[in-house]
């Protein structure tokens, strides 16, 4: 274990992950339970749970959105590599760099854009006009070598660019590069709050409320189509269906202590 595992937290110098470890890894013993397939070396292909946010909406001082992608492990202090050649945000009048960088869970890189880009934006909210604003993003899976990148779209233009070079490996905390998600991944369109993300107006918000969706669409570059999450380089269908009750009962909340599964034994900290 590094020494920056222990004081790498970038705002207290305390641990720097609460994370378990990846569960399907790389170093995953054979015969353990894990999704496959294996690289040429006969190791498994490791697979994790990545999230990259459409967007997150928040309020300082006027309506902003925050575009961001969360990553494991982490950087010391979470920070990302922060220059010219790894990120580009066109039009910094709208769009800052986000100051949260991660926590003992994730670390992220993220953006706020605010939601006024033409003077009409602003009122695209429940108690406003009916007015719509487009937001999205378009990526590139893989790692800097394959040229994998994320570009978020924020009314209706690119709002900010992150590129694979930002995740590359750190010596001081002992990691490797991380990659663009490769993963197949869902879409979750919902209406929440959260007093952990900001703090909530209860006072003057009006409930009930609405968010209104017009339409989500999917592009897919050709040669490159995939439905569904079953793709052939990184299969899922089989081990869901395995462990069933873990994707369909709420409860389940944890691997071990509450669906009471072993943690696949791996080379790096259990030995095969």
């Amino acid at each position: 274990l590094p020494s920056a595992a222990l004081t790498g937290n970038g705002y207290d110098g305390s641990m720097l992950s609460y994370l378990p470890g990846q569960r399907l890894s790389r170093c995953t013993c054979k015969g353990e339970s894990h999704l496959g397939p294996v690289h040429l070396d006969g190791t498994y292909i490791g697979q994790s749970v990545p999230e990259i946010d459409v967007f997150e909406s928040q309020v300082i001082l006027e309506g902003q959105v925050s575009q961001s992608a969360q990553w494991a492990p982490m950087n010391y202090g979470y920070q990302w590599v922060n220059s010219s050649s790894t990120y580009n945000i066109p039009n910094t009048g709208v769009t800052a760099l986000n100051s949260y960088l991660g926590g003992v869970y994730q670390q992220g890189g993220a953006t706020s854009s605010v939601t006024n880009t033409g003077h009409i934006y602003q009122n695209c909210y429940t108690q406003e006009t009916d007015c719509f604003s487009t937001y999205g993003y378009e990526y590139k899976p893989g790692y800097k070598a394959d040229g994998g990148y994320i570009s978020w779209i924020t009314n209706d233009v690119v709002a900010w660019t992150l590129d694979a070079g930002a995740m590359v490996a750190d010596t001081v905390t002992q990691i490797a590069d991380r990659p663009i998600p490769q993963e197949p991944m869902y879409l979750i369109t919902n209406l929440g709050i959260s007093q952990s993300f900001q703090t909530v107006d209860f006072t003057n918000l009006v409930f009930s409320a609405t968010m209104r969706v017009d339409w989500i669409r999917v592009y897919q570059p050709k040669g490159s189509i995939n439905i569904g999450c079953d793709p052939k380089d990184f299969p899922t269908a089989a081990y869901i269906n395995e462990y069933i009750e873990a994707y369909t009962n709420p409860n389940l909340t944890t691997w071990t202590k509450y669906y009471n599964q072993p943690f696949p034994k791996n080379n790096l900290t259990s030995g095969c």
